[in-house]
Parts: structure tokens; C-alpha cells; sequence
């Protein structure tokens, strides 16, 4: 993602432009043409949700996965309930770094009179008014009225770039707070320390120090220049920050800057490379092009203003989040070792690395949204993670299911990195030394793999469960040999590895390892221990064998991880013939979930409208939460049981009632990891799907109702040949949501379902949109 523009994107542009002076383009109304013509950043709404905003939630001066991340911040302590938050009005400074459990260089310019003294490093905050601001993806604008001071900030991948106007008085002197040792967001920043390098130069580092999550601290380094002298720096002896004095600046102040895991060097070369210019504008415009070239590979017609804003901003979303950590070098913090190092990614024939290196959170649940969304739309994209997490394994000897730092972190359980790289191989997205990954992954589902760690479990692999569950065919609730970790949901855990056992097998199958393909596809039918037919439920069980007693299927983490046992009991991807089985048959199945469904409907399909309300006495007991991960998967549930029209009904009806909010105090009602939930938006609202999250060979998409009337993927002709696939909705409407047998190239597709080569190969899916259901 660095050097030259791709040529396919060249191309893509100017698709776009025939596409928009073309006399036969499709303008069922003026509205449709008046939108086609704009912008889609124009369409993204960035504050949506954030006055439930977390550390890495919110976006604004960035690009897509950008290292840097600048963006103000209104609150500052805490993982949850930091960064920029909507309702609070004061400006605590403005961070570079707003990524999973990474946090760093703040600034803030300050005007103050000549004669004040420095209790500014005690006193520094300003207030600010929504009414003044403007925000976009790349882009972020407001007043300090504490100081008079206009702000303008924008980036490229790995710089900051800074405007500031200054009130003109001769009686103010200019100044720049480098914020280099406080606590911001997740972490404590320290040892933070600033340098004049020249004129208008400067360069310092400071250290992440270790969260519970990252356990491993991490130097994060800086250089600085500006396009106004610097008169001095002060440093204040109690709070150990910098404060730079401007040298009368009679023009805006301009200021880069740009960060490295690695080195000031590093920073230096990435400026070097990145930004070697002063022109403001320039980058702003080159971050509005590059969100849109990604926005515009979905673009979307018919529903209302709302709806398509609202899609865009979730789309924005699903490119959020996780962060580049490597320079445009290829170098690259490695922590997965005793000792830090200084890694290298390899290069091209013409010097650029291969792919970037990433920090990210979970990929836990990934497997219903950006494995499909990405896989599709954005395969460059999934290619590089798989390549990145394959890095890791590289240095440290696991595959990643989250990584921080250039560390593992074990968040969450499981090995869910495993779905999205077979996911990735089975779409064709890579196809180098597939034994080795192969033989990568089976490590982490054995024991000493990551399998075997739940929650933030750095020092031992007990409270996975894997003894137990090799040995009894499930994790035991409680565990017996006590805690290590967190999410220590016997029952949840089995459910997990039963499936992303099942994604393993066929990998296995791909590479013909057949008896390590009958090994896994009976370990996948692991998920029948913990079913307990006399409930109905999927059910703690105790390590004896005994269900555990006093059994409530909608008491929340009793044996199941962030979810209860009426959300998880649906978590069988692989083989719902199977679960629907158990259950007595599939149309008993189907009415036990419809009911379910039901039930959610009284509390809109999620625990309240934040990931902190699954505590709450009644939001917990939800029979299906869509804010979290572990059932956001059962709408489609029913169209793997035989009842297509129930998938269509209720996908329709959550969108309306759930994801349709344009606000900040609304948009994903519970846990927005880093796109999953905008992922799942857009997979929704565009009608397709996949359950077992595209893991067997040619994967299957399922087919949902589309809230527009058309929807075109501009497919990557690097990885794919089709062009484009379109999904035209006729006769689509709020009470015309339910689709007649959707057809494929004159193919009447029964099952309402489509192949990946089908789709990739480009053509459209006509659906005949009806008011009940056939």
C-alpha cells in the first residue's frame, strides 16, 4: 500500500468518470443523479456514536489504516470512555495514536499572554463548540476558544499534518504543548523527551509502558518540523513536558509530524517519503481521494438520504481501527521475543515492502464480517492481515488472534485467525507456501498453541481448556484448575474451537491431508457435548460430566464468553443441519429462534446501546444481541434452516429498527471492534452473507433483502476478473422487502445462495422484491 498508485486503481478512477458522463446511466431519479455526482466522503457521518466513543472509535485526520490517527481528544483516561467523546466539550489535546492498546504524542497549541507564567502545563484544556466544527474522513476542523486559535488537522499513513491560526497580538506569544508523559487512553505515557534539531526541527520519543491487554512496553519515536522558527523550549520540571515558543509566526503555522516504532531515522524517512512538501490543502485533498476510492467500491442506489449516509459511514467504519505499525521501509517493532528487535518485511524487486505490518485487535467474530466484506471488496486488504499475522508467527511461533505492540496480547479465546487466512486461501488471495501456513495454524490449535490461552493469559495456557478439551470433547464451566485469564466460558469456548476446527479441516482437505482432515472434522463435532437436550440449550458442563445446576439460559457469562447461552446456542456455523438435530428437527429450530427473535424485538435486537450495558439486569438476559459478536450471525441462521423469508424479514426489520440511526448518541448499540460492527452493517443492509465465514472450498455467500435498489461491487481486477457484480432489487420498498427466487445469469438459485466464482467473475443478482412472502 505504499509507491505508486496501483495501476488497477488508475483504472478504476476512470471507470468512475465514464460511468458519471455516460448518457445511459441508470437516473431513476434526480436525487440518484444528484448523489452519483458527489463525493462519498461527503456521505460519512464520522461522529455517529460517539458519545459512547472508545480510545481507537473514533476517526478523523486519517487514512485508511493509517499509523497515524490524529484526532482531538475530550477525555483521556481509560481504554473505554476516552478520546473524543461528543458530550464533552473541553479539548484535552490533540493524540497522534489512537489504535488497540497504543496511545501517544499528544499536542496542543496555546496563546497566552507574554507575561503569564508556566502553570500552562497544569492548566491547558480548552473549550470548543460542535457549531463551528467540521469534520470528514481525512479531515477535522475547530475553534479553542480558550485560546482563539483555529485548528486544522489532516494526515498521510504515517504523518500528522497541523494548521494552526494564531490570534494576531503582539501581547500573545504562540506555543505548541508537547504532552510526552501523561496517561492517555490505555495507557501511560512516559519518558517522554523533545529535542531542537534545527531552526525548525525537532525530534524526541517516549514509551508506551504496558497495559494488561499489552504486556510489554513500547518506544515510540517522533521527528517534528515546522514552517515557523522555534524561539525555545521549556521544560516543566513537575509534569516533565515540553512547551515549544514559536518565533513570532505571522502566517498559519504548519507542523508535521511523523511517528516510527523503530527510529527517529525512521520518522524522518517516512516524512521524507510521505510528505516532503507544505501544501495543507494538497494532503487534504489526497486523503479525500484515497477514501474515496475505497468508499466508491461499493456504491449504492435508492432507500433514503439517511440510508445511504448511513451506509457510508458504516463502510467508512469497516476501514477503521487497525493501524499500520511498520515504516515505509519495511521496518517493523518485533516484541514477541525476550527481547525487542528491529524486524525487516521483505521487499519487492523495486524496494517496497511485500505488505504492511498491523496491530489489531481481535479477530474474534471476524468471521461473519470483515471476511466477507474485505474478502470481497477489499481482497488486497485481507491479503496483507493474513501476510502480517503470518509475520508474527514468523518472530514469535503463534499465529496472532490479536496483536499489539508487536506483541500478542491473547485477547479474547480461541484461534480466530484461522477462518479469515483459510478464508483468504479459499478466495484465492494467496497461494505461496500454503503448507507452511497450513502447518502455522495446526500449531495453534494443539496444545502450547494459541488456542489453549484465554483472555490476556501471557504466563501459562491452562484457561483454554485444551487438555479437557482434546481429552472429554469440551471445556469445562468451571474450570478446575482455576482462573487464568479471563472469559473463561467453558461451554462458549467448545463452540468456538469446534468451529474454527472445522475451517481447519478444510484447508486440510484443500492441501489433501486427509487423515488431519478426518482428525478436525471430528473434533468439529464437538459442539453436540455441550448441547443438552433435556434444556434445549447449549449448556455449562462441569469438568464430572454433570450439566451444572441451577442452569438459567439467559444468565450472561455463565459458561459462555460475553454472551448467554440463548445468544451462543446458534453458534454452530459449520453444520446447522446438525444443530437443527439436535433440536428435534429443523422446523423446531426455526420456531425456537423466530421466538427468540421475537423477544429481542422488545429491547431492539441488542444489550442496551453500549458494550458496558450487556451488565445491565435486563439488557443481559437478551435471547439474541446483534451488538456483539457471538450472535450477529443468526438472522441468516434461517435461511441455512430452510426459511429464507425469516432472513429477510428480520435483517430488514434490525436494520430499521436497530442500524438506521444517523446520531452521535446511536449507530452500533454495543461493541464496535474495529469494523466488525460497520462490516456487519454493510453485509446487512447489502443482502449478502456468509455463515461459516468463507472457509470451504469456492465459498458460498448467503442471499439476505438489500435495503436499495441496486447495489454495484467494483471488484479488484488484480485479484479478481469479473469487473463488476451488481444486485438489482426491483419493486424494492419498507413494505416490499421479502425476494422471490433470486436469479443469476438466467439461473434460478433455489437455495438463496451464490458461489464466490460466480460473483467474482462478475454479473448481476436480480431480485424481485414482493410485499409476502412465496
Amino acid at each position: 500500500m505504499t509507491g505508486k498508485t496501483p495501476l488497477w486503481v488508475i483504472l478504476g478512477i476512470i471507470s468512475l468518470i465514464l460511468t458519471f458522463t455516460s448518457c445511459e446511466e441508470n437516473t431513476t431519479t434526480s436525487v440518484e443523479t444528484n448523489d452519483a455526482a458527489r463525493d462519498w466522503v461527503d456521505l460519512v457521518y464520522p461522529q455517529l456514536d460517539t458519545e459512547n466513543s472508545r480510545w481507537f472509535f473514533f476517526s478523523s485526520a486519517n487514512r485508511p489504516f493509517g499509523m497515524v490517527n490524529l484526532s482531538p481528544d475530550t477525555e483521556i483516561h481509560g481504554a473505554w470512555g476516552s478520546g473524543y467523546r461528543y458530550k464533552v466539550d473541553t479539548v484535552k489535546g490533540f493524540s497522534h495514536i489512537h489504535a488497540w492498546q497504543m496511545s501517544g504524542l499528544s499536542v496542543m497549541p496555546i496563546a497566552k499572554p507574554k507575561e503569564a507564567n508556566s502553570a500552562v502545563f497544569g492548566d491547558f484544556y480548552s473549550g470548543f463548540s460542535h457549531d463551528t466544527e467540521k469534520v470528514s474522513p481525512g479531515y477535522h476542523y475547530l475553534e479553542l476558544d480558550r485560546y482563539n486559535i483555529a485548528v486544522e488537522l489532516t494526515s498521510t499513513k504515517r504523518v500528522g499534518f497541523h494548521k494552526y491560526a494564531f490570534p494576531e497580538s503582539e501581547n500573545i506569544q504562540s506555543s505548541i504543548l508537547f504532552n510526552l508523559n501523561t496517561q492517555l487512553g490505555p495507557c501511560e505515557i512516559s519518558d517522554g523527551h523533545l529535542q531542537k534539531d534545527g531552526n525548525m526541527e525537532l525530534s524526541g520519543s517516549f514509551v508506551m509502558q504496558p497495559t494488561r491487554r499489552r504486556p510489554k512496553p513500547l518506544t515510540t519515536y517522533f521527528k517534528v518540523r515546522l514552517n515557523v522558527p522555534v524561539a525555545s523550549i521549556e521544560r516543566d520540571d513537575k509534569t516533565k513536558n515540553y512547551l515549544l515558543y514559536l518565533d513570532k509566526p505571522t502566517r498559519p503555522v504548519l507542523m508535521k509530524v511523523a511517528i516510527s516504532y523503530t527510529s527517529v531515522a525512521n520518522a524522518a524517512l517516512n516524512m521524507e517519503k510521505e510528505l516532503p512538501h507544505w501544501n495543507f490543502e494538497d494532503v487534504v485533498k489526497s486523503s479525500k481521494d484515497e477514501w474515496n476510492e475505497m468508499l466508491s467500491r461499493i456504491q449504492v442506489e435508492g432507500a433514503s438520504e439517511n440510508d445511504r449516509r448511513r451506509f457510508y459511514t458504516d463502510l467508512w467504519h469497516a476501514l477503521q481501527g487497525r493501524r499500520i505499525i511498520s515504516d515505509v521501509n519495511g521496518a517493523y517493532p518485533d516484541n514477541t521475543g525476550d527481547q525487542f528487535r528491529i524486524g525487516q518485511l521483505p521487499l519487492n524487486a523495486d524496494g517496497n515492502p511485500k505488505f504492511n505490518h498491523y496491530n489489531s485487535d481481535s479477530f474474534w467474530g471476524a468471521q461473519w464480517t470483515i471476511n466477507t466484506l474485505w474478502g470481497l471488496v477489499y481482497p488486497e486488504i485481507m491479503k496483507e492481515f493474513s501476510l502480517s499475522m503470518m509475520q508474527y508467527y514468523q518472530d514469535g511461533g503463534l499465529v496472532p488472534r490479536g496483536p499489539s505492540g508487536g506483541n500478542y496480547t491473547y485477547v479474547m479465546t480461541g484461534a480466530s485467525s484461522t477462518p479469515f487466512i483459510v478464508s483468504a486461501i479459499q478466495k484465492g488471495l494467496i497461494e505461496e507456501d500454503l503448507d507452511g501456513i497450513y502447518k502455522a495454524l495446526r500449531k495453534n490449535h494443539m496444545p502450547g498453541g494459541i488456542m489453549g490461552k484465554a483472555g490476556y493469559e501471557h504466563n501459562t495456557d491452562i484457561g483454554g481448556g485444551m487438555a479437557h478439551y482434546l481429552e472429554k470433547g469440551y471445556v469445562p464451566y468451571p474450570l478446575p484448575e482455576g482462573r487464568h485469564g479471563i472469559h473463561l466460558d467453558g461451554s462458549g469456548q467448545t463452540l468456538e474451537y469446534a468451529y474454527q476446527d472445522y475451517t481447519l479441516a478444510q484447508l486440510a482437505q484443500k492441501l489433501n491431508k486427509h487423515e488431519d482432515y478426518d482428525y478436525f472434522m471430528k473434533r468439529s463435532k464437538n459442539y453436540r457435548n455441550v448441547f443438552n437436550g433435556e434444556e434445549g440449550w447449549m449448556a455449562p458442563k462441569e469438568a464430572s460430566g454433570q450439566w451444572k445446576k441451577d442452569f438459567d439460559p439467559y444468565a450472561y457469562e455463565n459458561g459462555f464468553v460475553e454472551s448467554n447461552a440463548a445468544q451462543s446456542t446458534w453458534f454452530v456455523p459449520h453444520d446447522l443441519d446438525g444443530l437443527g438435530e439436535l433440536m428435534g428437527g429443523k422446523g423446531k429450530a426455526v420456531e425456537k429462534l423466530d421466538q427468540q427473535f421475537k423477544k429481542a424485538e422488545e429491547l431492539n435486537f441488542t444489550s442496551g446501546s453500549s458494550h458496558e450495558s450487556e451488565l445491565h439486569p435486563e439488557y443481559r438476559r437478551i435471547p439474541i444481541n446483534l451488538g456483539n459478536q457471538p450472535s450477529i450471525q443468526t438472522p441468516f441462521v434461517f435461511n441455512k434452516l430452510g426459511r429464507p423469508d425469516l432472513t429477510q424479514y428480520w435483517t430488514r426489520t434490525v436494520v430499521k429498527r436497530t442500524f438506521s440511526g444517523l446520531a452521535p448518541n446511536t449507530g452500533y448499540n454495543g461493541d464496535e471492534d474495529q469494523g466488525l460492527m460497520g462490516s456487519l452493517n454493510v453485509l446487512y443492509k447489502i443482502g449478502l452473507f456468509q455463515m461459516n465465514g468463507g472457509t470451504e472450498e469456492n465459498p458460498e455467500y448467503q442471499i439476505g433483502s438489500p435495503i436499495f435498489d441496486k447495489v454495484t461491487i467494483r471488484l479488484n481486477p488484480e485479484f479478481y476478473p469479473g469487473g463488476q457484480f451488481v444486485i438489482t432489487a426491483n419493486n424494492n420498498g419498507e413494505n416490499h422487502f421479502y425476494s422471490g427466487k433470486p436469479v443469476f445469469k438466467g439461473e434460478v438459485l433455489n437455495d438463496y445462495a451464490i458461489k464466490h466464482n460466480d460473483i467474482v467473475n462478475g454479473g448481476e443478482l436480480l431480485l424481485n422484491m414482493v410485499e409476502s412472502p412465496n
